[in-house]
């Protein structure tokens, strides 16, 4: 059984919907019938995505739009094509961009992700989550979130502070939209492990092996459809190299950080890794 967004006829919407969990997202939800915009700055992978889902599910419904998330013109052209082709139910911020950036480094690769990551998925809730309140049906924004945006692990502060700010921004939407009077939409917050996607695994192709240690983008959106069958809110994955006892271990230690008054990012601080790997062994072996 889906959630109530995921119905025949209605409009998903996919940005970044080209290839990767993106694409996948695509596929899956025109399976289920749904209506499906797909958005991407990549004209020819767009194309390649289209014709792809066509050709296995000749009765798709498809649309592709060229573009880019973070322009306001194309999200305004997203949003006005989505809304005239039918009823939008869904809405999924999948998006995102990883420029390398240190805390004190480029402003230019700071303000691509930030605009790509963060900004543009709040642009798209202004224009949808008030058109989707006045609905008289169920329906769903889905933000894609990611664990380093939890546990925020150093070498990438850009792209870590970029997805916190998405999680906390998906929190607060899932609050507000819970407390308005008759509100039938929810909001989720999906939280990939290692997937193959090109974002992880740069040069990949339709031939390329999946490595054993990344799941799959398809695992991903299984989880992501049963999580929300759920009402589930943190819609989490793992892979085949991190299990979710694992990632329990390292977001508690993460907020331990603070309530134990250890260093920043202590996990990673010489004087604390080994506690760290102690802690896993022991707790994982007794789990087992």
């Amino acid at each position: 059984m889906n959630h109530l967004a995921v119905v025949h006829d209605k409009v998903a919407v996919i940005t970044g919907a080209a290839v990767g969990i993106g694409f996948a997202l695509a596929n899956s939800l025109a399976t289920e019938g749904m209506k499906v915009v797909l958005f991407d700055i990549d004209e020819t992978a767009l194309k390649r995505a289209l014709e792809k889902i066509s050709s296995s599910n000749p009765n798709a419904q498809l649309k592709g739009i060229v573009g880019n998330v973070a322009s306001k013109s194309d999200q305004r052209q997203l949003f006005n094509t989505a809304t005239d082709w039918g009823d939008v139910s869904l809405l999924i911020n999948n998006v995102a961009i990883s420029n390398a950036a240190g805390p004190w480094e480029s402003s230019d690769n700071w303000s691509s992700v930030m605009e790509v990551n963060f900004w543009a998925t709040l642009a798209l809730q202004q224009y949808f989550v008030p058109y989707l309140l006045k609905q008289n049906y169920h329906s769903a924004i889905v933000n894609l979130g990611s664990k380093e945006g939890i546990t925020t692990p150093p070498g990438n502060s850009a792209y870590s502070v970029s997805k916190a700010a998405i999680k906390v921004l998906t929190e607060q939407l899932a609050h507000e939209l819970r407390e308005t009077p008759d509100s039938l939409v929810s909001a989720h917050l999906l939280i990939p492990g290692y997937t193959f996607t090109p974002m992880n695994y740069p040069g990949m192709t339709e031939c390329t092996e999946k490595p054993a240690a990344m799941w799959s983008a398809k695992q991903v959106v299984e989880r992501m459809l049963a999580g929300m069958a759920n009402d589930d809110f943190y819609i989490f994955c793992e892979d085949n190299e991190v299990s979710w006892p694992l990632d329990q271990l390292r977001m508690q230690w993460s907020a331990d950080d603070m309530i134990l008054n250890r260093p920043a990012l202590s996990r990673w601080h010489p004087e604390y890794q080994q506690s760290f790997k102690q802690l896993v062994t022991e707790r994982l072996k007794t789990d087992k």
